[in-house]
């Protein structure tokens, strides 16, 4: 497994095992999905405190609690922000979800806190605060966010003085408007239309490294795209570089995400050992540019 410099500070595995899917599982398919992980050198573990509405980070904690040394070797990573009908920023809410995780998670500290998902009421004063209390106290080492576009980042700047080093975005080679805008610049086409303000280029000028979520889903908590029949051309052209690579086409659709040089962290949120082991294959892979840009066009990008 390689590994990548999260935000230029933070060294951890390409390859992260997200754990929101703890909550469905049982505690003894939890333990074997993150000894699998470790296994094929992941080192870094996303959790976000309304997974299971703390179940997962719970189920994560009683493995901390029974495998002690483990949590010195790894990075622990939860997310916080969203409540029920709405999101919130608060010093005191930041601060009181963090303290639960900690507790859930059976740990002294956090080494990532990823602002989950923006909060347009936001206070980066409120913010700073809370980021300001939770470092000093030793109980959160490193800032990030999630879905957050350049702008957003920028107002949080303004008064936040930690870095922000991580930013966890959707991305896969069916959800990839963040390269589709770059290559269509100055073009009046669909892919033309820049979402984002040009959040992945942001992200590689100020050393945010990008996490990705559902890196193989067809959208927004829909279907995989692997043996998927809508997308017959995109199957027919990982099958071939599967085949090309002696893997899969999973490890193929990941390490299409792996091959970008901004040195994107993949989320893996499977909890089926074979699959994490097939995800985690992908950092073993160095696609070539043409095949990169093949797989591109084969999910149904066109080049200007």
């Amino acid at each position: 497994m390689k590994t990548i410099m999260i935000g230029g500070v933070v060294e951890a595995s390409a390859v992260s095992l997200g754990c929101m899917r703890m909550r469905d599982k049982s505690k003894q398919d939890c333990f074997s999905a993150i000894e699998t992980a470790v296994e094929c050198g992941v080192t870094h573990f996303d959790h976000a405190d309304i997974y299971g509405a703390g179940l997962s980070e719970e189920i994560f904690g009683e493995y901390i609690k029974t495998n002690p040394g483990f949590r010195d070797k790894i990075v622990l990573q939860s997310k916080c922000a969203i409540r029920k009908g709405f999101y919130d920023f608060s010093k005191e809410h930041i601060i009181s979800s963090v303290e639960g995780s900690l507790k859930r998670l059976n740990t002294d500290r956090l080494d990532m806190l990823l602002l989950h998902r923006p909060d347009t009421l936001m206070e980066p004063e409120e913010v700073a605060e809370a980021f300001y209390e939770l470092q000093s106290g030793g109980k959160v080492l490193n800032f990030g966010v999630s879905n957050h576009n350049k702008y957003q980042i920028e107002l949080l700047k303004t008064a936040v003085e930690q870095p922000i080093i991580a930013n966890q975005l959707q991305f896969s080679v069916t959800e990839c408007g963040m390269v589709s805008s770059g290559l269509n610049v100055n073009m009046k086409n669909e892919e033309s239309v820049m979402h984002d303000g040009g959040l992945l280029e942001y992200s590689r000028i100020n050393n945010v490294t990008i996490q990705t979520w559902s890196p193989f889903q067809a959208g927004f908590f829909k279907a995989p795209f692997v043996d998927n029949d809508d997308y017959p051309e995109l199957n027919a052209r990982l099958q071939e570089f599967a085949d090309k690579y002696n893997t899969t086409k999973t490890t193929i659709a990941g390490a299409w995400i792996l091959r970008h040089p901004a040195k994107m962290q993949l989320i893996c949120g499977s909890m089926t050992p074979s699959r994490i082991r097939e995800i985690c294959a992908a950092s073993d892979i160095c696609l070539s540019r043409e095949d990169w840009y093949s797989l591109y066009r084969a999910a149904g990008y066109r080049l200007p």
